[in-house]
């Protein structure tokens, strides 16, 4: 049965990413005794997963989801985190947010119902 699901980032400035993920997002975490690496391993928040058409190479992407973007946007602003514009996908507002790293992942406020509840 399975249990969970665990994402793995592949980041070219990994302790940076996870300084971002542990001080700026405040998600907790554990460290990876098993590496011996000092690996964190953090708790997300809870997740849903969507599987979308392409005529692309299929891909794979990451996506935080809050309730108001623009207040979203401005906080980690506030906490010097860059993010793109604001569109309108239709099924809710989304903009990208860049890592210290220089990798993006999206943020959105969706209008789409959610197995979340």
């Amino acid at each position: 049965m399975i249990r969970g699901l665990h994402l793995l980032f592949h980041s070219r400035d990994p302790e940076a990413d996870r300084a971002f993920l542990r001080d700026v997002l405040g998600w907790p975490y554990v460290e990876d005794a098993a590496s011996g690496a000092g690996w964190l391993i953090f708790r997300t928040p809870p997740a849903e997963l969507g599987v979308h058409p392409t005529d692309a190479d299929p891909v794979v992407t990451l996506h935080l989801m809050c309730d108001d973007v623009a207040g979203t946007v401005a906080g980690l602003a506030a906490r010097g985190v860059a993010a793109g514009p604001v569109t309108d996908e239709g099924y809710g507002l989304a903009t990208t947010l860049t890592l210290p790293s220089g990798a993006t992942i999206g943020l959105y406020e969706p209008r789409h119902a959610s197995p979340l509840g």
